[in-house]
């Protein structure tokens, strides 16, 4: 553990980084339709189809190399690996920037998904630097990150979208490269060598990072419950620009506020409310009503017929923020120090796997139930589908993940060898 100065000014520059990246990611998505709209010449209905191409993208290569950035930095340290991944975002949305087809935008969506898989390695310097009780606290500020990045950044590339569809990846390219520069002269490395191990390709991929978490106790089981989780969550990023334009008419402006609020309530829940309810009820019960929440708002987006349904879903649901840093938490009390990185990429490659089979699933179920040959139009399909899975997710959470012991943590952590160090 790094003395806790150190830790306090790594925990501040990592959310400024992520926080940094996710303003970066939101800031495109008002304009993504009418992106696509501008460079394929198609209508709503089929721009969703690109899009969620372009999300397939990002997420398999997200899926391919997060064990890869997790391995790495259990090998080198985490600060070199997260300042190559925030250069490699620069230059992807400078490439998306400038793009004069849509194959050369897939090639940025491409680099960024790379980029992207270093979202293992920013939960593992979180991991590094945390004790028993300040864990899951501590992983809730990368909620509280994306809360913030999703307030700011589809504001921001609401208003840029004005000035053209292009601006915002502008921005956002301009945006990482100063997270790059603030980075490289003040990210600490928190991984020490005595707890640095071999980096093994074996290990360093999907599968081979997934089975690996094997070797720990009721990993499995949550492992499910997120899965669950995020396969209907990220519905969200894959329809919610699409299904806003087409429902109730927004403009960029209209779905950047939207997207804005949604972030403001989860950074609101995330500040204010986990660090309170999570000494009272523990993390179990905190991830069984965020996980409660998650589901019954994915049914009230469903359902929203007016636009102004959504912003009373976004208010009356908003605990929907105390699922994710519980159940990390509960995974992270799991593994050894020197399998944080290996851990974190496997649950970014859960992430990922729901990442890759989102986009083409609920773009398609929106573009079917919106097209001319729609055999029932209705826009809010892919929020009901998620709603199901969010709902399997709460059965598996609260049937299958037993409530840990008071002595869990120091149990797993005693599991520490020798053959886990270089």
């Amino acid at each position: 553990m790094i003395d806790p100065k150190t830790a306090k000014r790594g925990l501040a520059l990592v959310f400024t980084t992520l926080l940094l990246d996710i303003i970066g990611f939101g800031i495109i998505m008002p304009v993504l339709p009418a992106y696509l709209q501008e460079l394929t010449g198609v209508g709503v209905s089929e721009a969703a189809i690109e899009g969620g191409w372009l999300l397939f993208a990002y997420a398999a290569m997200q899926f391919v190399f997060a064990p890869v950035m997790g391995g790495l930095s259990d090998r080198f340290g985490r600060r070199p690996i997260l300042l190559a991944s925030v250069l490699t975002f620069s230059i992807d949305n400078l490439i998306c920037a400038v793009a004069w087809s849509y194959p050369m935008l897939f090639i940025g969506r491409l680099l960024a998904g790379i980029s992207g898989a270093s979202y293992s390695t920013t939960s593992a310097f979180i991991a590094d630097i945390s004790t028993d009780e300040n864990r899951a606290k501590n992983f809730g500020l990368l909620g509280i990150a994306f809360g913030v990045g999703f307030v700011i950044g589809p504001v921001l590339g609401g208003l840029l979208g004005t000035f053209g569809p292009r601006v915002p990846f502008y921005f956002a390219a301009g945006l990482a490269f100063v997270n790059f520069l603030i980075a490289l002269f003040f990210l600490p490395e928190t991984l020490d060598d005595k707890h640095r191990r071999r980096f093994e390709w074996k290990r360093a991929n999907p599968v081979g990072t997934l089975l690996q978490m094997r070797n720990y106790q009721g990993i499995g089981w949550i492992g499910l419950a997120f899965f669950l989780m995020t396969l209907g969550h990220m519905m969200y990023p894959a329809v919610w620009s699409f299904v806003s334009n087409y429902r109730y008419g927004w403009s960029e402006q209209q779905i950047g506020f939207s997207l804005g609020a949604f972030g403001l309530c989860g950074a609101i829940i995330m500040a204010t409310v986990l660090p309170r309810v999570i000494p009272r009820l523990g993390e179990w019960r905190t991830a069984v009503i965020g996980l409660a929440f998650t589901a019954l708002s994915a049914f009230g987006y469903a359902f929203a017929w007016q636009g102004w349904m959504i912003y009373a879903v976004i208010v009356a649901g908003c605990l929907e923020a105390l699922a994710d840093p519980p159940l990390r938490s509960l995974a992270a009390a799991k593994v050894p120090p020197s399998a944080q990185g290996e851990l974190q990429g496997a649950m970014t490659s859960i992430f990922s796997i729901t990442s890759i089979i989102t986009p083409l699933l609920y773009t398609g179920i929106f573009s079917w139930f919106t097209g001319p040959s729609a055999p029932v139009t209705f826009g809010g399909a892919p929020y009901l589908l998620g709603a199901v899975f969010l709902t399997l997710a709460l059965i598996v959470f609260v049937t299958k993940v037993a409530k840990p012991t008071p002595n869990e943590v120091e149990r797993m952590h005693a599991q520490e060898t020798v053959t886990d160090t270089v």
